[in-house]
């Protein structure tokens, strides 16, 4: 199978790199970059010295090229590939999308939290929320996959189970989120440097978060209540991971371990979610496709606490993205995803 990539050289797009030069049913065609347009990947990143040899091209150059692949993956940050799509919509290649503007189905939602246009709602609503665990069956048909934000992953993960069983108010949902740097994009900023973040932790955009929307729409469709979540991003000195706390009222007596076969049950039989005993932590999961998920209850408050933690460039984003291509093209789906490479 041939896959192109445009947006090679930011961390997610490289991390998808890494995984489909291992993937055992891929060949890359072209990586496409627009900082580093005309370079040899491996001059960008020297870990894949003697391993990735291609030149980056441009992205004109690698619209002339899509016809020739089966899969275009576009790892650009959100407003970027709403005009690459519509350029591409009636060749016969697969599109998965690592940014935000296909991921809601509410075109006002968008504009309004993005300031996104979307001319062509055909085309909006054609494409299919990629999180596997929640839309497999509409994945393995799609013709345009809108990869989750990394956010909404630990969140949504988080909450289905509960959800689905109808044990708790909707209206009282907390999500306290924690990200290592590299979930804001490798763009040089002030506010990312290492004097800023190291020691240091802080939340951001507090009430005001372009993946709430998100969360809330995923939930409102998959239960047909209308939610509503508080959630507040926290920037942590560390590289990579996301863990989320997520606070919830129950609406009746439950016990942990009645929860926890709950949860157990509702991911049986989805390969990179882990109910685990004990509480997450990012380390368990960095540098793995897993979502690692436990569940608490504070018997005084009659609150659920859900802990989830992921890697987020990789369940996160590019981890994600080749588990919907392997659902999207009849693999298996834990192909070409199943390393552990433990750093400590």
């Amino acid at each position: 199978m041939k896959a192109g990539i445009i947006g090679s050289t930011g961390y997610a797009g490289q991390q998808l790199v890494g995984l489909l030069i291992n993937h055992p049913k891929v060949e890359i065609s072209f990586l496409s970059s627009y900082t580093y347009e005309h370079q040899i990947f491996s001059d960008v990143y020297g870990i894949y010295d003697h391993i990735v040899k291609m030149q980056c091209i441009s992205l004109s150059e690698a619209l002339e090229k899509v016809k020739d692949i089966d899969v275009l993956f576009i790892a650009l940050p959100h407003g970027q590939s709403l005009e690459i799509i519509e350029q591409v919509k009636n060749k016969s290649v697969k599109i998965i999308d690592f940014g935000a503007d296909f991921r809601m189905k509410n075109h006002e939602t968008i504009e309004s939290w993005y300031g996104l246009v979307h001319q062509d709602l055909d085309l909006l609503h054609e494409a299919v929320y990629g999180l596997p665990e929640l839309n497999k069956d509409k994945i393995m048909k799609a013709s345009i996959i809108a990869n989750p934000g990394c956010y909404p992953t630990t969140a949504i993960l988080g909450l289905l189970p509960i959800i689905r069983e109808e044990y708790v108010d909707h209206h009282s949902i907390i999500i306290d989120a924690k990200s290592g740097v590299t979930g804001a994009g490798r763009k040089a900023t002030l506010s990312l440097s290492f004097a800023e973040t190291n020691e240091s932790i802080k939340a951001y955009s507090v009430g005001e978060h372009r993946h709430t929307p998100e969360i809330e729409e995923v939930l409102n469709a998959y239960s047909n209540k209308a939610f509503l979540v508080n959630f507040t991003p926290h920037l942590v000195p560390m590289q990579r991971g996301i863990l989320s706390t997520i606070y919830v009222n129950l609406k009746e007596l439950i016990n942990e371990e009645q929860l926890m076969k709950v949860y157990k049950n509702f991911y049986k039989s989805h390969p990179f979610v882990r109910i685990i005993d004990q509480l997450p932590e990012t380390k368990n999961v960095v540098r793995t496709n897993f979502c690692d998920i436990s569940v608490r209850i504070d018997q005084r408050t009659n609150r659920l606490i859900i802990v989830s933690a992921i890697d987020n460039l990789l369940k996160g984003a590019a981890g994600t993205a080749v588990h919907n291509m392997n659902l999207l093209m009849g693999y298996e789906e834990d192909m070409g995803l199943n390393s552990v490479f433990y750093y400590l």
